[in-house]
């Protein structure tokens, strides 16, 4: 398993970990929770329909999703020093 697929597998189970972490702490409501539900599936379904370099971007896709989640959630980026 090569570094993009380790980088691709963090990044799907950071956006379940993180949608769960915010609408548990109040941070997203139901609503914010369906419309990222909403492009995660839009994401998989529409990037497998394009041709072949498109499936290789859903895991781009997710990051961005996270990244999203992460300033939504924290109201900030996340400080690793």
């Amino acid at each position: 398993m090569g570094s993009p697929a380790v980088a691709a597998f963090i990044g799907f189970w950071a956006f379940w970990i993180l949608l769960a972490y915010g609408y548990v702490i109040g941070e997203l409501s139901r609503q914010k929770v369906v419309v990222f539900l909403a492009l995660w599936i839009g994401g998989r379904v529409g990037l497998s329909q394009l041709p072949p370099p498109g499936p290789a971007l859903f895991a781009p896709f997710v990051a961005i999703l996270d990244i999203a989640l992460v300033f939504m959630i924290f109201q900030s980026d996340i400080r690793l020093n």
